[in-house]
């Protein structure tokens, strides 16, 4: 008779949750400035300029309360604050199916902000079950999840609006997630690691994490390229529509434009897997310099593309590159933290990139409006490099940290 270990049902279960919960966060994109515009009569203006507040809001929120939830998750247990999460992103996205105001949705977005701490914690509560040997592969895989998820999210928000209208289309996902979270509630068991020592379990304050992150340079450069990566990758994706327009004429441009961008995440979710195997075997930190290195020289050239079919390509390379940053951040923090702050120290990182998904489409907004979209890509690959720079000094001058944490765990 067929049978699956706790740690794999766990492992599965999380996959298909965090694939709704991602999905749940992108399916808006398609008609937010739509939905703006059924509740009065705005100029073009004024939609798009909310439309960006109300998108935006969600990440920086979600930027400043992560950390908070990663340290309620390894105080209380991961599990409940997935429950807590899950109903809480589903009980609002519920209620923006009946909102009428542009500040009642803001409100919502804004609440919906405090409660997107479902992801961070989920990996936290996985890597506490899994071995250091094989927390990549197995972070890779639980990613594997957040991507599709990402990817399937604008493709269903626009199928279910044109399908079911925008009430429905909320109603809908709210009543996925909802189902998602019971699914976690019921299917997961949460479990610990054997090998965490008595040194480990040592209650920490915010101030002792805080204060260990940054005196862990390794890790502190790690979080810091989180951020710089989700910044160059969010730089251009308001603008690829436009860039799209530019590259050829006619109909179907976003269409064209959707697939410019999904293809990316669909080169990291073919990806993400083997290079978190990889760090497993040679070091997750060497990986993610090798992920940088190449994701810059594929970011590049898109800059010099005269047909669709060469930014779709170049897209989708740079994609591969970049599904190996997640796993093998998650992994180097499951090597080198205490699993009583893993969850708090996840948060940390995650915040980073909340934060760069709020800086990218702003600085590159900035910038095609001043110089050429063209620019954007220029900039991100300079930010792709500073980076690859950067963690290459750090690790030739702390190597001994790079797979030690003794300095965390004393």
């Amino acid at each position: 008779m067929f049978t699956i270990s706790l740690e794999k049902r766990n492992l599965l279960i999380m996959c298909i949750a965090n694939f709704f919960v991602a999905a749940s966060a992108t399916m808006v994109l398609p008609f937010l400035s739509l939905y703006i515009e059924t509740f009065g009569n705005y100029s073009d203006a004024y939609v798009q300029r909310w439309a960006g507040f109300v998108f935006g809001i969600t990440f920086l929120v979600a930027f400043a309360v992560s950390p908070f939830w990663g340290r309620f998750g390894d105080k209380f247990g991961r599990k409940k604050i997935l429950l807590i999460t899950g109903y809480g992103i589903a009980a609002s996205i519920f209620i923006m199916g009946y909102v009428e105001t542009v500040a009642g949705l803001f409100i919502l977005r804004f609440f919906m902000g405090i409660v997107t701490g479902f992801i961070p914690v989920s990996m936290a509560l996985i890597s506490a079950q899994t071995k250091k040997e094989v927390a990549g592969k197995v972070v890779g895989t639980l990613q594997m999840g957040t991507v599709s998820g990402g990817l399937i999210g604008p493709l269903m928000g626009g199928a279910l609006a044109d399908t079911f209208g925008f009430t429905y289309t909320f109603i809908i996902t709210a009543i996925v997630i909802s189902a998602a979270t019971t699914f976690v509630a019921f299917g997961i068991k949460e479990v610990m690691a054997k090998e965490e020592s008595k040194n480990e379990k040592r209650k920490r304050s915010m101030a002792e994490v805080f204060k260990m992150v940054f005196q862990n340079p390794v890790l502190l450069m790690i979080m810091i390229i989180s951020l710089l990566i989700q910044t160059a990758n969010f730089s251009i994706q308001p603008q690829l529509a436009l860039y799209v327009n530019q590259l050829m004429e006619g109909e179907n441009i976003a269409f064209l434009a959707g697939f410019a961008f999904s293809v990316t995440g669909l080169g990291s979710l073919l990806a993400t897997r083997a290079w978190g195997t990889l760090g497993d075997k040679i070091g997750h930190e060497k990986v993610l310099l090798i992920c940088l290195i190449l994701g810059a020289l594929f970011f590049l050239p898109q800059a010099f593309v005269t047909e669709i079919w060469q930014l779709v390509v170049l897209r989708f390379l740079f994609g591969i590159q970049i599904g190996g940053t997640i796993p093998c951040v998650t992994a180097y923090i499951r090597r080198t933290v205490p699993l009583s702050v893993q969850g708090e120290v996840l948060g940390y990182n995650q915040s980073f990139r909340f934060l760069g998904n709020v800086t990218g489409p702003v600085t590159g907004g900035i910038i095609s409006s001043t110089w050429a979209i063209s620019s954007v890509f220029y900039y991100s690959t300079v930010l792709l490099v500073i980076a690859a720079i950067s963690l290459a000094v750090v690790l030739k001058k702390y190597a001994s940290l790079s797979l030690s944490k003794n300095d965390l765990s004393a």
